[in-house]
């Protein structure tokens, strides 16, 4: 096995990708200027290596969409914030549709494809950054592409859901795709969870890298949870499951409101803010 990266059990979202470490977005560039479909490649800590995706996924138009995401999508309502936006086929979606969308993504590379695509408001920005939005500025995050990962660990989910519930209405609802680590058969994954267990992980907390071409991406932490895993690391949170899409499959939807019992009151006189910030 590799040796392990230092600070291994640290939220790891909190920087931003240098321009010379971003693999995952120079491989949205070429296929963006080349018009041929691309796949990234990651890289595991315990030395599995494996596609990231399946070339050409960033750039589908919304017919050639996974059923899943297709209904998921119909549950986004009002400003909407992509989280880990990629080369940007759901902003661009809810953008026709008439919905005011803000994209962000850790990659400078992702966001310049996004740019060019026509994006309006995509800027570069970690999850860790989400403080740097006004309160009540969002009543719909977004988190496609199996991008609850983001979270990165246990205390990562309850850090960054604190800034969420900050940052969006009352109403306020994430939607999450989810893949289910524990729905396999595959030895490498299995052995994996078991490293991680040893080592006081969750099963499917995966360290890796994105690889493409020569460039080679920092190590981060990406979490992958069960639905039953997931109602767990609710617990004492103001987000609750409203509804999971599919959740008997490996990939999934989770739709998390507000628990309105643990939401702070608004001070008398005072009102929440409608306006989109940055």
């Amino acid at each position: 096995m590799a040796s392990l990266p230092a600070r291994l059990n640290q939220v790891s979202q909190v920087y931003l990708v240098a321009k010379d470490y971003d693999a995952q977005g120079r491989q949205m560039l070429a296929q963006y200027n080349s018009k041929q479909v691309t796949a990234e490649i990651i890289e595991r800590d315990d030395g599995y290596i494996a596609t990231g995706s399946e070339p050409g996924l960033y750039f589908r138009e919304y017919k050639d969409w996974s059923p899943l995401e297709r209904r998921a999508i119909a549950y986004a309502n009002g400003r909407v914030l992509d989280i880990g936006c990629g080369a940007g086929r759901h902003s661009l979606y809810l953008q026709r549709k008439g919905f005011v969308v803000t994209s962000i993504d850790r990659s400078p590379g992702a966001i310049k494809v996004c740019e060019l695509r026509g994006v309006k408001n995509a800027l570069v920005r970690s999850v860790s950054q989400l403080d740097k939005f006004k309160p009540a500025s969002f009543d719909t995050i977004l988190m496609f592409g199996n991008n609850f990962g983001l979270f990165a660990s246990a205390k990562g989910v309850r850090t960054i859901l604190k800034k969420m519930s900050r940052i969006t209405s009352e109403s306020g609802r994430i939607i999450a795709a989810i893949r289910n680590p524990y729905m396999t058969r595959d030895e490498n994954h299995l052995q994996y969870h078991q490293l991680n267990k040893r080592r006081g992980r969750m099963g499917g907390q995966i360290r890796m890298r994105v690889r493409f071409e020569k460039s080679i991406g920092p190590w981060f932490d990406y979490l992958l949870v069960s639905p039953e895993e997931l109602q767990s690391l609710l617990v004492d949170t103001d987000w609750r499951v409203e509804r999971f899409i599919d959740g008997k499959k490996v990939s999934y939807v989770a739709v998390l409101v507000k628990n309105r019992s643990r939401l702070s009151p608004v001070k008398k006189g005072g009102q929440q803010s409608q306006r989109q910030s940055c």
